[in-house]
């Protein structure tokens, strides 16, 4: 059981890392970056990241995080691996939190950036750009939080779990 304990624990925090260092790449450079581009450029870029972030490394770290934290989770709650329980748990409603901002927030931003259309035929691309890029920042910014506080916890549940 412990060995199982752990191996779940190491997965659940390489793939967090994983999940909280995309958002902390596009939080200090992708973004700033992209910040200093026209307006057409901008949607352009975005609208490609969109579609090409859809694929299986993305999902295996995004949704690999949720899973093995939720396993480590359900691992800990014998009796024996109480002592990392609350470090696990804390993690899991963190990277929970983060994939609700994703889906209320950053997507539908996204799914509303793919609706404007071709960028070369967006007839005001600064108000495309302008209801999409401060927010979608402001919120990407929420999730490197997020996530990195779950990886943190994680951190800490290994930890105490070699402690055991």
């Amino acid at each position: 059981m412990e060995t199982a304990r752990t191996l779940v624990l190491v997965a659940a925090t390489v793939t967090c890392g994983l999940t909280a260092g995309l958002f902390y790449a596009f939080a200090c450079s992708v973004m700033p970056a992209l910040a200093r581009v026209g307006d057409r450029t901008f949607i352009e870029v975005m609208q490609r990241v969109n579609v090409a972030i859809l694929n299986g490394w993305f999902v295996l770290g995004f949704v690999g995080a949720l899973l093995a934290t939720a396993a480590a989770v359900a691992l800990h709650l014998p009796s024996d691996g109480h002592h990392a329980l609350p470090a696990t748990v804390a993690a899991l409603v963190l990277y929970v939190a983060m994939i609700g901002v994703t889906r209320s927030i950053n997507i539908p931003l996204n799914d509303e950036l793919a609706a404007a259309g071709t960028p070369q035929q967006i007839t005001d691309p600064a108000a495309v750009r302008g209801r999409f890029e401060a927010r979608w920042v402001r919120f990407n910014v929420l999730r490197a939080l997020l996530s990195t506080a779950a990886l943190g916890c994680l951190a800490w549940a290994l930890v105490l779990n070699g402690q055991s």
